[in-house]
């Protein structure tokens, strides 16, 4: 066997579906899902590309396995709480996944082979609504809504060009109101200048409208 044969076993021997997983995820978060290939992801893990299909068996089933992943990470509506409280901190939880993997928010409800963290946490939370009370039909657009509300907020931030309340100030002072004339643009600049004065924060905006959905979700609770 020649040296580059026995150093490329060597490092394959290292390998596991987890590591494959994980190490996908990883370059994913970095450099986003486009250009993620087995060829770059088999670089990454110092690995010969053709030895990650004893792992995975296409750039499908990858994806699967690192959408499952994601939802791993995402915190099951508690079972010992009202039903707004449990589906407020799974879609807090949500938020915050998808805010370190951005790139899994177009592909969380597309799967057609989903993993079993997947298959859990959509069980867990019909399971949340239902018991709530809700029927059938009414727990599937309640979760409806919440994911779109959840997934369509993190597709939002994801592009902001800030994220803190210092970060929107410097933005609305040296950028925004330099284009806002009051003359032109009165309702505008007033609105700038008064969130800069407020000490706004843009990640106050989530839990806003999240409540609000809640809100108007528990009168067709409670009428069903």
């Amino acid at each position: 066997m020649s040296a580059r044969k026995q150093h490329q076993v060597a490092s394959d021997a290292g390998l596991s579906k987890q590591r494959v997983v994980v190490e996908a995820v990883r370059l994913a978060d970095r450099e986003g899902v486009d250009g993620l290939s087995m060829r770059r992801l088999a670089g990454a893990l110092g690995a010969g590309a053709m030895s990650l299909y004893h792992y995975v068996a296409s750039k499908e089933e990858l994806l699967d396995a690192m959408i499952d992943i994601v939802f791993e990470e995402i915190e099951l509506p508690p079972e010992e709480t009202d039903w707004q409280s449990a589906m407020r901190r799974r879609a807090v939880s949500a938020r915050q996944v998808l805010a370190r993997h951005p790139w899994a928010i177009g592909l969380m409800e597309s799967r057609t082979s989903a993993g079993p963290a997947n298959l859990r946490h959509h069980e867990a939370v019909t399971a949340c609504l239902r018991r709530a009370g809700f029927p059938v039909l009414m727990a599937t657009h309640a979760n409806w809504l919440l994911d779109s509300y959840v997934y369509g907020f993190a597709l939002q931030a994801a592009s902001l060009p800030f994220d803190t309340a210092d970060e929107f100030a410097d933005m609305a002072e040296d950028v925004f109101l330099p284009q806002l004339p009051p003359d032109e643009f009165p309702y505008l600049n007033e609105s700038a200048a008064a969130l800069v004065a407020a000490g706004y924060d843009p990640a106050e905006e989530f839990i806003f409208g999240l409540d609000l959905v809640l809100a108007a979700l528990e009168p067709l609770r409670a009428s069903a």
